[in-house]
């Protein structure tokens, strides 16, 4: 019989995630393939390298987020990024129709043939389907390595979709467009169904895949075992949290106990294959995503190699450094922090910051958590660039004239005193462009997976072994190990969850995994009505109702000219030097801001729909969306989610809790 042609659309590969940057000068593109490229190892790698572009050729950032996709708008719903207000989250919009879902599910044919994730699963169930029939030339070790990537692809995909759809059609075959197969017609699966599939994707991974492989010098970054078995700790975690599981509060949960097991076997398996925590203290912590580029680092599961080549055919660059960098820096202006995050760190002893325990938020840069100094610059921070180790960052701001603009010191117009800084290299290169940054992008941290630990060890009211687990955590980078760190002794089971939710915002800030916590665990509002009373439960207040907020540091007398000379500015806060000379900064710092400088309110409301200040509103059915209405309409056998509605207007059915 003849064989099938499969379309791919033809493009010029200029990077991908899991391959090394020597692989960008071998790559080839190809406008169809039929299953005979599976008779040729050459070939078929090209169509591996090929499916990591479609999967990661936008992941460019830390906190892109959504397979294939990777936009920031999920993080800019979070406490971590204010700004002009999305409509997922603005208390004017009220997202109900199919018009309205999200439209990351796909498009209809034609449109579908291109990179979206129906397609993503075609590639990889082609592969699995075909390899094994048609490539029995190749060896077996080479097809169980194909095959154990696309397993992983697969499950990748189907975990971003049940997460924003709560249901899809389980595929597992290559399908061929028709309008009267009815076997195509697929109906939306249970979420129960998709994590079952997920899950069992990612043990077939784990099974086909070594956890590092053989040849680093040229596979470092490819998916492995080690990813996979991580990824099921993630997986069964989400499908264990409240968003997916009415019996959460339930000790003994099931769901509790698998994402336990997955999450404790993954521990295991990894620490024997050489992966752990990198490093010994804050410093290592700063430095482990450029100190080892494109090398294997023990705290990397998941890892995005990027490119420092400034040729944009050949590599695909980090733009995170550029976004972070301040003006003055070269870059293009930095990522204000709300003060909502300024003030979340822990003190330098662990504790919560309260004004019980001696915080002040107006002098927010003193005695905090080691991490703080290293997610966050500051005026007075030594922040280097290459052509310029001993950089110092300053962000405040003053008038010439009563009639004047305002004037920011280094044009560095930014609203907060503060600017993200975690994840730049201290040797960035300015001159070249720091939108060419090859720093790579740690997808899944170990530290992740021991929070995953900890958290299910707290929802089960094992509140030792979720300390403990908390515990490696904060003993990493420095933190002392009196009261348990600082975490003192949990209450009860909700203290102890709520304790995991908070540190994951600490260590993870700004890695793009913010966002699933709070949708996980549905922290946005309480709708008893729903079933939803986490936010009451943890003791939290629900994110609803609430701003990004930021402020100046404004001279004084805000007329005038520069309040600073530059005798002032003879300050270099180094997180890394001498605790003596380090906190002899800090006061300097403290003395010039009391002297010289006020906090001030911005000229316009970091979150605002126009101009028009405005809080979170992120309503319950936004948890999961619906489909569009060309989903709906061109597979009319599809059910609309609750809380939304279909194209003809009926409310939805399909539930996923």
């Amino acid at each position: 019989m003849k064989n099938k042609i499969f379309y791919l659309l033809a493009f010029i590969l200029i990077a991908f995630a899991g391959c090394k940057k020597s692989f960008l000068e071998d790559m080839r593109s190809f406008d169809k393939y039929d299953e005979t490229i599976f008779t040729n190892e050459v070939q078929t790698g090209w169509y591996i390298d090929r499916m990591y572009n479609y999967f990661f050729v936008a992941y460019t950032t830390p906190t892109r987020q959504v397979v294939g996709l990777y936009d920031d708008s999920k993080t800019r719903m979070t406490e971590e990024i204010g700004g002009t207000i999305s409509n997922w989250i603005n208390p004017n919009k009220t997202l109900e129709l199919a018009a309205d879902a999200d439209a990351y599910y796909g498009a209809a044919l034609p449109a579908s043939v291109t990179n979206n994730p129906y397609t993503r699963i075609r590639n990889a169930n082609f592969l699995i389907e075909k390899i094994d029939g048609i490539g029995q030339s190749l060896s077996e070790s080479f097809r169980n390595s194909a095959k154990g990537q696309m397993y992983f692809f697969r499950a990748l995909q189907y975990y971003d979709l049940v997460r924003l759809y709560g249901g899809v059609p389980i595929i597992t075959t290559v399908q061929n467009a028709s309008a009267t197969d009815e076997t195509l017609k697929v109906p939306r699966a249970t979420p129960a169904e998709c994590f079952d599939q997920i899950t069992k994707d990612l043990d077939s991974a784990a099974v086909l895949l070594s956890p590092v492989w053989s040849a680093p010098s040229t596979n470092y970054g490819r998916l492995t075992s080690a990813g996979a078995l991580a990824m099921k700790s993630r997986v069964l975690l989400t499908a264990a949290s409240p968003l997916f599981n009415t019996e959460w509060d339930n000790a003994g949960s099931v769901r509790w106990q698998k994402a336990l097991n997955a999450g404790l076997a993954a521990e295991t398996a990894l620490t024997a294959s050489g992966y752990g925590l990198y490093g010994s203290n804050a410093k290592d912590w700063s430095e482990m995503t450029f100190k080892s580029d494109n090398a294997f680092n023990k705290e990397a599961i998941i890892v995005q190699l990027l490119s420092s080549t400034v040729t944009a055919s050949s590599g695909t660059s980090n733009s995170w450094e550029n976004s972070v960098r301040p003006k003055d820096h070269g870059g293009s202006g930095g990522i204000s922090a709300p003060k909502e995050m300024l003030d979340l760190f822990p003190l330098a002893s662990g504790a919560r910051p309260s004004t019980a325990n001696g915080y002040v938020d107006t002098f927010f840069f003193e005695n905090r958590d080691p991490r703080f100094y290293r997610t966050f610059a500051f005026s007075g921070s030594k922040w280097g660039i290459k052509s310029n180790a001993n950089k110092a960052t300053w962000l405040y701001r003053w008038k010439p004239s009563a009639t004047g603009s305002a004037v920011y010191y280094g044009n560095n117009q930014v609203s907060s005193p503060a600017v993200v800084r975690k994840m730049s290299n201290p040797a960035a290169d300015s001159a070249i462009g720091l939108n060419f940054s090859g720093t790579d992008i740690f997808e899944y941290r170990y530290a992740e997976l021991l929070l995953n630990i900890a958290e299910c060890y707290a929802a089960k009211g094992d509140n030792a072994n979720c300390q403990t687990y908390l515990g490696k955590i904060r003993a990493r980078v420095g933190i002392p190990s009196a009261n348990n760190y600082g975490l003192g002794t949990f209450a009860d089971k909700y203290a102890a969850i709520e304790a995991c939710l908070y540190e994951r915002r600490v260590e993870l800030a700004y890695e793009g995994k913010r966002f699933w916590d709070i949708q996980r665990w549905m922290l946005y509002n309480d709708d008893p009505a729903s079933g939803n009373n986490t936010c009451a439960k943890l003791r939290l207040s629900p994110i609803n109702g609430t701003s990004r907020t930021g402020y100046y540091w404004q001279a004084k007398n805000f007329t005038g000219s520069d309040p600073l000379t530059a005798a002032d500015r003879n300050i270099s806060i180094d997180p890394d030097a001498a605790p003596a000379t380090f906190n002899a900064e800090i006061a300097k710092l403290k003395t010039l801001y009391s002297s010289k400088l006020v906090m001030a309110p911005l000229d316009q409301a970091m979150d605002r729909d126009g101009t028009t200040p405005v809080n979170i509103l992120f309503r319950q059915n936004y948890y999961i969306s619906g489909l569009t209405g060309t989903i709906l309409s061109n597979n009319p056998w599809l059910t609309q989610t609750v809380g939304w509605r279909d194209y003809n207007n009926s409310p939805g059915t399909f539930t996923y809790r």
